[in-house]
């Protein structure tokens, strides 16, 4: 159903759905258009608003090919829109969802684009703060690149800041989706350009190994990772290419590479990266603890495996595959960050060994514990015989002794 979006534009048809809006083909003054509707309560909070019309300037003076235009803001009663260029194509969820993981070489080449649009928003004082493949276009009408990569673009710059206004989260919630938020944002320190290139890293990682470094399980689990734990290596990449995520991935975020540096040092990646198969890769499955706490059911024939890389982050949701958890969060005291279940890097096993929450290793724990049950039954009936022979020794004796002090 049609509808008019301010006196200017009107909605005919759903694209899409995401955690902040609705995305609609639209019809403009100059043709077709993008439109994403906010949500209704976010379109009701006068102050949300405020921050919104203050961040126009801003939102409109983003132009780069490698950016999705935002060609005008609509605040029309209940209507809060952005108004974008019409990309003709998918995202690339949909397309890492369809192949799983990608060839390196195309792979690099999408995301040194995404890092071309960060180094020009940076450069006019912008943080996206939620880089992941839902917001990444591919222009499927566009030239092919390197792998036969399509053209990306990301959209949806300003959005995650505007949600996060003061009325809406205190100085103990973090907004964000967790597989992507950066350590300092974890330990509530403002978000500066460098979480960008934390995000765009583990997009590349999930797009080489087909999931995240640090994801799966409950959400707080997800980011103690963050804090506590190195990334896994990737077998088979070039050492250059790994040294590139390693160093964007660092904890600190003076040590990750700007936007344009990495953009330019990916690009020299590509010569070496090309006709390169996909990465054999073998995703890791929740690990014990995640497993418990999530209370993971047994695989069933026809059904899919959950593992790290598609379980729901939003309690209570449905397995999401498009990730659409864009959600606030408290940040764990330092205490929780420290500890508990996922606290421990992980490196990876020998091989033979059990990996936590597989099959092998759930047999070994069921197998303890059948072990544990059996021999407490037998320790229960040993308790319990040496207790009769006890009693009936005892019982044995008392006549004696009775008729030892009854005797003249």
């Amino acid at each position: 159903m049609a509808r008019k979006i301010g006196s200017r534009y009107t909605a005919n048809q759903i694209l899409g759905r995401g955690s902040a809006g609705t995305v609609w083909l639209g019809e403009g003054p100059e043709g077709p258009v993008a439109v994403k509707l906010l949500r209704e309560d976010l379109a009701s909070d006068e102050e949300l608003v405020g921050r919104f019309v203050q961040e126009r300037t801003a939102l409109l003076g983003l132009e780069h090919p490698h950016i999705v235009t935002v060609r005008d803001l609509v605040v029309d009663g209940n209507d809060l829109a952005l108004v974008m260029d019409l990309v003709r194509g998918t995202d690339l969820r949909t397309r890492l969802e369809r192949e799983r993981r990608l060839a390196p070489e195309a792979a690099v080449a999408i995301v040194a684009d995404v890092a071309d649009a960060l180094a020009a928003a940076h450069a006019a004082g912008v943080v996206h703060r939620d880089v992941k493949p839902e917001n990444v276009l591919l222009d499927m009408q566009g030239p092919l690149g390197p792998g036969g990569a399509h053209p990306a673009l990301l959209t949806d710059f300003g959005v995650a800041k505007l949600i996060d206004s003061p009325k809406r989260t205190r100085a103990t919630k973090i907004i964000g989706t967790p597989d992507y938020l950066a350590p300092e944002i974890v330990e509530g320190l403002p978000p500066r350009a460098s979480v960008d290139i934390y995000a765009l890293a583990t997009v590349l990682y999930e797009l080489l190994a087909g999931f995240t470094p640090f994801g799966g399980g409950h959400p707080g689990a997800v980011l103690r990772r963050h804090v506590t734990e190195t990334v896994v290596p990737l077998p088979g990449i070039p050492e250059e290419l790994w040294q590139l995520i390693v160093q964007c991935l660092a904890k600190a975020p003076a040590s990750r590479l700007r936007a344009s540096e990495l953009a330019a040092r990916l690009r020299e990646q590509l010569p070496t990266l090309a006709g390169m198969p996909p990465l054999d890769v073998d995703e890791p499955e929740l690990a014990e603890g995640a497993a418990e706490e999530e209370q993971e059911p047994a695989a069933v024939p026809g059904e899919p495996v959950r593992r790290r890389g598609a379980v729901p982050l939003v309690p209570g949701a449905k397995p999401d595959s498009n990730r659409d958890t864009h959600t606030s969060m408290r940040v764990p005291g330092p205490d929780e960050l420290a500890g508990g279940a996922h606290g421990t890097a992980r490196a990876p096993r020998p091989t033979g060994a059990r990996r936590p929450g597989s099959a092998r290793h759930r047999a070994a724990v069921r197998r303890r514990r059948v072990t544990l049950a059996v021999a407490g039954v037998v320790l229960a009936a040993v308790v319990g015989v040496g207790a009769w022979w006890a009693s009936a020794d005892g019982d044995s004796k008392a006549p004696q002794d009775t008729h030892s002090t009854s005797a003249p």
